[in-house]
């Protein structure tokens, strides 16, 4: 990690950079560790320029977290956009879940660490992005899977998430597996119970 020279620039941009180099001390050192001094130093802003934009620490780290989450919400409902059936909506959704983690893993590695924790602003918000994809996955198969049995595509979604999450975890120690193949183990299972639904 090398130190940012400041500049002025907009707060939007400020903020931004502020929360990509915190996203990278977050996952290198953990949470508990992170100091807001060697991020304020890496950005080259002041200490108090890190309060000022979010009141404290566990504030930073959940900007960190909301950001991912947006981001993934973006590539998810690009990727789904286009999509001509059913199948090809569930194999577009989890490539570019994989994608996510392939290519943001510092990312990925702090809403990994977050994940265990239980009880706190930050495990929240780790559990509202997988609400988020829930409620993704839901409306993508109201869209393409016969309707009428609203609880049935709610367990569905919960599972397609919780299947992804974990296998992403098994990806972390075999790097030999891309986002491609991984998609298609995920395929190999979720595809099979979920075929005999699709319109």
């Amino acid at each position: 990690m090398t130190t940012a020279k400041r500049k002025r620039m907009p707060r939007a941009d400020r903020m931004r950079q502020m929360i990509e180099v915190a996203e990278q001390v977050f996952s290198a050192r953990g949470y508990a560790a992170a100091s807001m001094d060697e991020i304020a130093e890496l950005v080259g802003v002041s200490k108090p320029m890190l309060y000022e934009y979010f009141n404290s620490k566990e504030g930073l780290l959940l900007a960190c977290i909301r950001e991912s989450r947006a981001v993934l919400r973006e590539v998810t409902e690009q990727a789904t956009a286009g999509a001509v059936d059913a199948e090809d909506a569930l194999r577009r959704g989890l490539l570019a879940f994989f994608v996510f983690i392939r290519e943001r893993r510092q990312a990925w590695s702090l809403l990994r660490h977050e994940m265990v924790l239980i009880g706190t602003p930050a495990a929240d918000e780790v559990e509202e992005i997988r609400r988020q994809q829930t409620d993704l996955i839901a409306a993508l198969m109201s869209g393409h899977f016969d309707s009428g049995d609203e609880l049935r595509a709610e367990a569905a979604a919960e599972f397609v998430v919780g299947a992804c999450e974990r296998l992403a975890i098994w990806c972390e120690r075999h790097a030999e597996v891309n986002p491609e193949t991984a998609t298609e183990y995920a395929m190999d299972v979720l595809w099979t119970g979920l075929r005999q639904r699709a319109r």
